[in-house]
């Protein structure tokens, strides 16, 4: 076990680096949920997918990241897409080749592709 010390060191090492990627305001988020229901759907090869495409293309200002739930277990796999200056996008029912698409369209070419986002869903 870690002394007081070495966990209070490792602590404030932490809190500096997330407060350092919270603090960049030009970067893009593009978030999978990883819950059991996001699992269970087919979100890790979504995950997959989109942490390769983005470092495959090079993609720069763009960070794939992972979350618990999203609480809309019956639209997994989900990715949100943050953008600074922009609503967020929720696109549902992700698969790989759909995540790609994402990518080329919506993170390279600054469309959103609305035929797999949850409004599309509600027409």
């Amino acid at each position: 076990m870690k002394s007081l010390e070495e966990l209070k060191a490792i602590r404030e090492k932490m809190q500096g680096s997330v407060a350092f990627r919270s603090e960049d305001t030009n970067q893009t988020r593009v978030v999978v949920g990883m819950a059991t229901c996001g699992i269970a759907s087919g979100a890790r090869p979504v995950l997959t997918a989109l942490s390769d495409a983005v470092q495959t293309k090079a993609i720069k200002d763009v960070a794939v990241t992972q979350t618990g739930c999203i609480g809309l277990c019956q639209y997994e796999p989900i990715v949100e897409v943050y953008a600074p200056g922009k609503e967020k996008v929720t696109y549902v029912k992700m698969t790989p080749e759909k995540a790609l698409e994402v990518v080329d369209r919506h993170l390279i070419g600054g469309n959103v592709v609305t035929e797999y986002t949850i409004g599309a869903l509600a027409k």
